[in-house]
């Protein structure tokens, strides 16, 4: 199985590293669109590689996509939470009980219960 995880990870970095090599032409990323710039006064620019703006975006998309599932699950960890705190509220309540019963009786006519 180990195996066949390297295999994966080494194919996984020949295509990126091929698509980073493919993708070298400088890019020029502006904030706002043009006319929107104009009406703000400013507009904050930088020049990337393609390839880093490509990666960044597959990243970008997979940390939203994290996040947004993390949210939509709430509901179940609360609900996972709820009834595993009903679930030691009733292993105390099951001990209390054990031990009332056999409380003033001999250890081994306990057991026997």
């Amino acid at each position: 199985m180990r195996y066949i995880r390297y295999a994966f990870l080494s194919a996984l970095a020949v295509v990126l590293i091929a698509v980073a090599l493919a993708n070298r032409v400088i890019v020029t990323l502006h904030l706002l669109p043009e006319g929107l710039a104009r009406v703000a006064g400013g507009n904050l620019s930088v020049n990337l590689p393609l390839f880093v703006v490509i990666f960044a975006g597959i990243v970008a998309g997979l940390l939203i996509g994290f996040f947004w599932e993390w949210l939509r699950e709430h509901k179940h960890r609360a609900e996972a939470r709820r009834r595993g705190g009903e679930a030691r509220k009733l292993q105390r309540e099951v001990k209390r009980l054990k031990g009332e019963k056999h409380q003033g009786k001999d250890e081994v006519l306990a057991l026997l219960d």
